[in-house]
């Protein structure tokens, strides 16, 4: 039997109108539609505590699904800093649209109380990553542009890579910033749109700043900013990592696949090459929570299957160099 028109015109209506007011919770935007990340409750990173290197005093609290920790995490990883500062990982609780501990962590059951304990504004997102500080019982910072600098001074082995040269500096900054507003928030900036006059200048500045890497490969390389992997790799790989698995399908990323940029997809399949990064990825994770949570953009919380992410950073059969 065919549906009503009128019933057709009425739900439709009812939806769009329910959807603006999910989707105020889920990203904010500006008057014209387009997405702005809410600001970090714990923006401003102090200077390196005397006690960063101690045993058991620190600890990087990430989640496997989100891309802001991961560079946190990759910045651990590569800078093989387990023995200084412990990881800790919480689990999504989409019901409640919060990070929860496994395990009670600190007297918390769920990350929000270390917030509210710090001091946190009430209003402000309990997000990952932060630095949490256990004698203190705070979080000192949970800005990822911040925390990865702050990693990048802890305390690290003997031929742990400096990701943030000073005579890299200026390019590094470049890169960050472009990355930061085009391509990490612009996946989002894509996904979370309220108007196709957004959407559309979202991806068109994703795809050019992807343009603008590719380049960037082609005549130097074999990372972004020449022959040594600094802070802007690690800012753009969570990003391209997840393209095809979720912003791709998901949040509308689809003008190009990624294979179409050569010199970008050997770049990522020599990142993931990397010691310990593919320890950091959990591409049935990011499908799973992306999916299943983001009820706004995928309603029937049905999970697609996927790309696998052996095949997509198989390469050229890349090497596994140092960092």
């Amino acid at each position: 039997m065919a549906v009503p028109p009128l019933l057709v015109a009425s739900v439709r209506s009812a939806w769009h109108c329910q959807w603006q007011q999910l989707m105020k919770g889920l990203g904010p935007a500006d008057t014209a539609g387009n997405y702005r990340r809410p600001e970090s409750a714990f923006a401003t990173a102090p200077e390196l505590p005397a006690t960063a290197g101690d045993t058991g005093v620190h600890a990087l609290i990430v989640g496997r699904s989100c891309p802001w920790a991961h560079r946190a995490w990759l910045v651990w990883s590569l800078r093989q800093l387990a023995g200084s500062l412990e990881l800790v990982i919480v689990e999504p609780d989409p019901q409640a649209g919060r990070w929860r501990f496994d395990t009670p962590y600190e007297g918390a059951s769920a990350l929000v109380d270390l917030y509210r304990r710090s001091g946190g504004d009430p209003k402000a997102r309990a997000t990952v990553p932060a630095l949490y500080d256990r004698p203190a019982r705070r979080i000192l910072v949970n800005e990822s542009a911040r925390l990865i600098e702050l990693l990048n001074r802890w305390p690290a082995p003997e031929g742990a890579p400096d990701l943030l040269p000073e005579d890299q500096a200026q390019a590094i900054d470049h890169w960050r910033q472009r990355l930061q507003g085009t391509v990490n928030d612009g996946v989002y900036r894509c996904g979370f749109a309220r108007t196709q006059a957004a959407y559309d200048r979202a991806e068109a500045d994703l795809f050019t700043s992807l343009e603008a890497a590719e380049t960037a490969l082609e005549q130097g390389g074999p990372w972004l900013c020449g022959n040594r992997l600094t802070l802007a790799d690690v800012v753009l790989f969570p990003t391209l990592i997840r393209l095809e698995l979720v912003y791709a399908p998901l949040f509308g990323c689809s003008r190009r696949p990624l294979w179409s940029f050569p010199a970008l997809t050997a770049w990522r399949a020599r990142f993931h090459a990397l010691p310990g990064v593919a320890a950091t990825c959990f591409p049935d994770s990011w499908r799973r929570d992306y999916f299943g949570a983001l009820f706004p953009l995928h309603p029937s919380g049905i999970v697609p299957a996927g790309a696998d992410l052996a095949t997509l950073v198989a390469g050229p059969a890349p090497e596994r160099p140092q960092p």
